[in-house]
């Protein structure tokens, strides 16, 4: 049973966000907050719609409607608003001089933009795209780095009623012609390049590639960041600052139905066609406001930065519950460890933060260059940390907590998707800490662990799943009805299936095993990625690693693994047994690896997540597909085994069972 590692304190439980609403609607104890939104969700959601401070254009009629059952419910029914009105306009009007967005480039130049800036910035590009014919539900491309057009981009489609569609910087021209061509987008926001780790990228030559005979398109607006020479189309390609200096800083924010779409967000799966996961104004906003609210207890006087591009669901989450709060939203050009290790720190310190969003993969990056780049800034501004998107191991988290954090802040470990565009789980600074636990439900989200029969289960593994509706859950994939409902209600009907394993321990602390589809199945004995590469990262030379699934003819499965060492360790074949010892230790005889290989880095998206898929085709010798979203493909190399080797591998391991 694993020890409390934080509790509360008296600020938090007296004047966080979350404990003054507890005390407006006479709630006694976290505890019975979450029992109570869950169960009622009727009083919850019409309580926090209240308590938020919502700016309706039109006051809806009816929370939500299922009668057409769980998966198109619709909610805020009749009302009508707009994000921007919500999250720029009343505090462009309210506190114009109050900071909305800092930016940090490659290079630390920096721009500030107050409310009533940012407000002049958005009308204008608004007008731009007015003057372009996009109209109310017409789909506007956003191709661009972390740079503060990225934010002024998907505000002005919100505020006009268009469609955004922002796109990994870093995709390839297939990738981001697949987006555009699926949304029929009828412009592109992109930029001539970015610069990372003090490198020129280049952007616009993907973007043009992407466009070329693209039916839809009828104009691409185009940021000078870099200054390199890029091929022009005239008639087509826009220069951004001419066409924000001829258009007017007056234009209203134009209300929509609740239900209106205000974005479309891609998953990036593996294999087969992304999934265009459609989000709406009343919902998106709703939910997110409130996790910003309550669970990151965010208040005017806050500084945010999440380490993420708006490609991820991360991206659009930030801009839009940083703002609603008035608060000031902190983006990010470069890499995490450029030009040193204590770049994400330095920022942190510098710019007074007071939260920081990060995955554990780039923990782990970053801790592999010693504790001493961290301990050397006391960012005492910090108040709570933020992580998501992949399962945690105890020692990264440690390590979060004990030197980012100074044992201090929390560490708000939410999980949920782009499909929700906002969390399941998520812990709450109103409640005590276990290491790599989500705490528990999100206000409002009913969900449970499954069995593979259905059945509520505590105290083991299954799936996570909710079994009542919410206000951000995507109204479907965008031109494909089926293939949503298959993904989310096929396996357990009536209830959406979430795609995680998850457990609850006998405390009803919540954590996460990894995605189900990740799942290797030894000897008929099923194990999560996360678990294999938390008992290979307790070891103290091991910096990261990943854990692979590989065919076998007797056990279904094996195990391979890769591992990157700390500095001050060098690959042996004394050290490979050590580490199968650990994973033993942890596990279990059954899942000792098969093989453990050493390697410099592991691939990467820019966002953090370790690309295990991409290895375990690399390492197989199959077709690796599109591999535009991985920062460092050349890391693959490090994964390659030929394809005979793995066979007399096999050869040896059925010799020995026979």
């Amino acid at each position: 049973m694993q020890e409390i590692i934080w509790k509360p304190s008296a600020y938090f439980l007296e004047n966080s966000n979350v404990a003054l609403f507890m005390r407006k609607q006479r709630i006694n104890s976290f505890e019975e907050l979450v029992r109570c939104s869950t169960e009622d969700i009727d009083w919850f959601w019409k309580a926090c719609v209240e308590d938020l401070g919502v700016a309706w254009a039109k006051p809806y009629t009816k929370l939500y409607d299922d009668s057409e059952g769980f998966a198109w419910t619709k909610w805020f029914v009749g009302g009508q608003l707009n994000i921007v009105a919500n999250c720029l306009d009343r505090h462009a009007v309210a506190a114009p001089e109050n900071l909305a967005l800092i930016w940090e480039g490659d290079d630390e130049e920096t721009k500030s933009f107050d409310y009533s800036a940012l407000n002049a910035e958005v009308k204008k590009l608004a007008n731009v795209l007015l003057g372009a014919g996009v109209k109310k539900g017409d789909a506007v491309g956003l191709y661009l780095p972390m740079i503060p057009e990225v934010v002024i981009s998907l505000l002005a489609c919100f505020k006009i009623g268009a469609v955004a569609i922002p796109v990994f910087s870093g995709f390839g021209p297939e990738a981001l012609r697949v987006r555009l061509e699926d949304s029929e987008a009828k412009v592109l926001i992109t930029a001539d390049g970015c610069f990372r780790r003090g490198k020129t990228i280049f952007i616009k030559p993907n973007a043009d590639q992407a466009i070329e005979n693209l039916k839809s398109l009828k104009m691409q607006i185009v940021v000078k960041r870099t200054g390199a020479d890029v091929a022009w189309k005239e008639g087509r390609d826009f220069w951004w600052e001419n066409v924000m200096q001829s258009h007017s800083p007056l234009c209203e924010t134009s209300p929509v139905d609740s239900e209106h779409p205000a974005m479309v967000l891609y998953t990036s799966g593996t294999t087969g066609k992304p999934k265009g996961c459609v989000h709406v104004h009343g919902g998106a906003l709703i939910n997110i406001a409130k996790e910003l609210k309550f669970a990151f207890d965010v208040k005017p006087s806050d500084k945010f930065f999440w380490f993420t591009d708006m490609g991820w669901m991360m991206g659009p989450w930030e801009v839009i519950g940083v703002l609603f709060q008035g608060a000031t939203l902190f983006i990010y050009e470069g890499a995490p460890d450029y030009p040193q290790p204590d770049r994400i720190w330095k920022m942190v310190e510098r710019h007074q933060l007071t939260h920081l969003g990060i995955s554990p993969t780039v923990i782990r990056l970053l801790k592999k260059f010693s504790e001493g780049f961290a301990t050397k800034y006391a960012m005492k501004t910090l108040r709570l940390l933020g992580s998501t998107g992949e399962a945690w191991d105890p020692e990264s988290y440690r390590w979060f907590f004990d030197h980012v954090g100074k044992r201090r802040c929390p560490i708000i470990n939410i999980s949920g998707g782009t499909e929700l565009v906002g969390c399941l789980l998520s812990p709450y600074p109103v409640a005590p800490l276990k290491p790599c636990t989500l705490q528990g439900p999100g206000l409002g989200m009913d969900v449970d662990v499954f069995s593979e029969e259905g059945k509520s289960v505590k105290g083991e593994v299954g799936y996570l799943v909710c079994k009542k509706p919410f206000p951000s859950m995507t109204r479907g994939f965008l031109k494909d009805r089926e293939r949503y409902l298959d993904t989310y209600f096929s396996k357990f009907p009536g209830v959406w299936f979430h795609g995680d394993w998850a457990m609850v321990d006998k405390e009803g602390f919540w954590f996460l095993q990894g995605r189900a589809d990740d799942t290797i199945k030894i000897a008929g004995k099923r194990v999560g990625p996360a678990e294999v590469e938390s008992a290979l990262n307790a070891h103290a030379a091991v910096a990261e690693s990943a854990a692979v699934g590989i065919p076998h003819p007797v056990k279904g499965e094996t195990l391979v693994c890769f591992a990157v060492l700390k500095n001050d360790f060098s690959p042996s074949e004394e050290l490979k047994e050590e580490l199968k010892k650990a994973v033993i230790y942890v596990l279990g005889k059954t899942f000792v690896p098969e093989k453990i290989c050493f390697a410099p880095a592991l691939p990467k998206t820019r966002s953090g997540k370790i690309v295990r898929a991409a290895i375990r085709k690399k390492y197989l010798g199959q077709p690796l597909g599109d591999i535009s979203s991985i920062e460092n493909p050349e890391a693959l190399c490090h994964c390659v085994v030929r394809q005979a080797h793995h066979e007399r591998v096999l050869k040896a391991h059925h010799d020995r069972s026979s």
